[in-house]
């Protein structure tokens, strides 16, 4: 998670997953990102070796505060989640140009 000017991004690996079988919820200021990897169908005593997971996971992070979460746009590109969350205008940084006088 890192933040912008204009937005908090949220990336996140989720390899071996559908962009449709994830939950993404913000609730009372706490981000909770939800999903499932369904194993593949191999007898168990058909294992050499397995280190990849399986089951459900879930993954909740308290969000900064004035954020506009309505307006959050989510994006899914090879296996990576990128939520961008736009910050409340009023804490966003105003620029103020100097004028030569």
């Amino acid at each position: 998670m890192y933040e912008t000017d204009q937005a908090i991004v949220v990336r996140i690996a989720v390899p071996g997953i559908k962009p449709e079988d994830l939950d993404i919820s913000v609730m009372g200021g706490t981000l909770t990102i939800k999903g499932e990897t369904q194993a593949p169908d191999i007898k168990r005593e058909r294992y050499l070796r397995r280190e990849m997971r399986y089951g459900e996971f879930s993954r909740s992070v308290t969000l900064p505060g004035s954020l506009e979460p309505e307006k959050a746009e989510a994006n899914f590109e090879d296996g990576i989640l990128t939520l961008t969350i736009p910050k409340a205008e009023e804490i966003r940084p105003q620029i103020i140009q100097v004028k030569r006088v």
